[in-house]
């Protein structure tokens, strides 16, 4: 059961202002604030705007927390605080962390190499290993909550967060835990990380209009948005929410999972790797794929990627698939890397509980093999019972994840 919420994004510091974001077809895209991009090839992306650390940890934190981290003590307080569950957790040992992140503190990295390079090996911050690591994220969610269950870093690129949560999922089912903090956060938006990814020629290059930058399914779409944030989910068993009294968002049915096996940065042919992923997620759940009424695509505007996940859910989903919202809030909030799955789950809780689909903008030109009904510019009002959400990372790495509306 999902019974907290907490995003940090592009489009707002939590859940609620992010969601009305996307339901007003608000682009998350700018010219970089960060740092002086001015003599990059790529000088835009969906940054996290107005977030003041300080409302969430201390002034020697914040120095010493990577953005990423950051990002995703902030996003674990909002769904400790939505879940009831006060400052620490009430049953420590039943209670675990398991947050997802593709690349961690990267600007951390960035900043101490050239400290080395510039002042010498004495100038490296003793704190530098700790402060960039991955596994630092649920390390110290585990810390300021007291949670002493399972606790990891998945890393599997942009599906990172998207394996926590399945893999949360599971140590729920398997008895391992009754409360899981998980999710997945990235702040990747820095020099280095910028350059390599449009050296790669993956990002959008249209630095004059960052807005319409990002055009999934659109038949100029030209690479993603890189975009930072957080979010990070409540996962709690059944009948421990109920006996708490804990209020239900949703319910999580199935996780299904596959990899590729082809190629470094390319999908699969005809999506075949995303088309199992989703077909383990159904077999998992035990539900049929004629009761999703939404799919929040991983959709993140590539030539290959967009055609080959739409081939894939015609494969999945047959003549159905045309019936179905079909879309891509990576529109509005760019591509959080691994991040992504956290806050793409928390959209579908949202969707489910609200009655309305975010739109996908920038859909001008619809490309003629991505076909299906991804609720161009528009929100779409739709009593939605079971959403659907992908992710898929470099290395071939697919996840799906099935969630239902919670009923007594």
């Amino acid at each position: 059961m999902v019974t907290g919420l907490g995003v940090i994004s592009p489009l707002g510091l939590n859940v609620e202002d992010t969601f009305d974001a996307l339901l007003a077809g608000r682009s998350g895209a700018a010219p970089i604030q960060r740092f002086d991009a001015s003599k990059l090839d790529v000088r835009f992306g969906c940054e996290v705007k107005g977030f003041d650390p300080l409302e969430w940890i201390s002034k020697k934190e914040a120095r010493r927390f990577d953005r990423f981290l950051q990002y995703a003590v902030a996003a674990a307080d909002q769904a400790m605080r939505d879940a009831c569950l006060g400052e620490t957790v009430p049953e420590p040992h039943r209670t675990g962390v398991v947050v997802g992140s593709g690349i961690g503190g990267i600007a951390t990295f960035e900043e101490q190499c050239k400290l080395y390079l510039t002042q010498g090996a004495k100038r490296v911050s003793p704190f530098f290993i700790p402060m960039f690591i991955a596994d630092i994220a649920p390390g110290v969610i585990s810390i300021r909550t007291g949670a002493k269950g399972p606790n990891y870093c998945t890393v599997s690129a942009c599906a990172s967060s998207a394996h926590a949560l399945g893999e949360s999922f599971r140590l729920i089912q398997s008895g391992e835990a009754d409360i899981m903090i998980t999710g997945g956060a990235e702040a990747a938006i820095t020099p280095l990380a910028v350059t390599g990814f449009a050296n790669m020629k993956a990002l959008s290059t249209r630095n004059d209009e960052p807005e319409r930058a990002s055009r999934p399914f659109d038949k100029t779409r030209d690479g993603f948005v890189l975009g930072d944030g957080a979010g990070i989910v409540i996962l709690e068993e059944l009948e421990h929410a109920k006996t708490r009294g804990a209020r239900i968002h949703a319910e999580v049915l199935g996780y299904g999972m596959s990899a590729d096996a082809y190629h470094i940065t390319q999908p699969a042919p005809g999506g075949e790797g995303a088309k199992r992923a989703m077909e383990n997620c159904f077999c998992d759940a035990g539900v049929p794929a004629t009761e999703v009424g939404y799919i929040n695509t991983h959709g993140t505007a590539t030539p290959l990627g967009d055609v080959a996940e739409v081939k894939a859910v015609k494969e999945v989903f047959g003549d159905r698939a045309y019936e179905i919202v079909v879309g891509s809030t990576k529109s509005m909030t760019g591509h959080l890397l691994g991040a992504a799955g956290g806050l793409e789950f928390s959209i579908c809780v949202k969707v489910l509980n609200s009655g309305a689909i975010p739109p996908t903008i920038n859909l001008e030109e619809p490309d003629p093999e991505c076909d299906l009904d991804c609720a161009p510019n528009v929100k779409v009002e739709r009593d939605v019972r079971v959403a659907l959400t992908n992710s898929f990372g470099f290395g071939g790495h697919n996840v799906s994840l099935l969630v239902g509306k919670y009923e007594e």
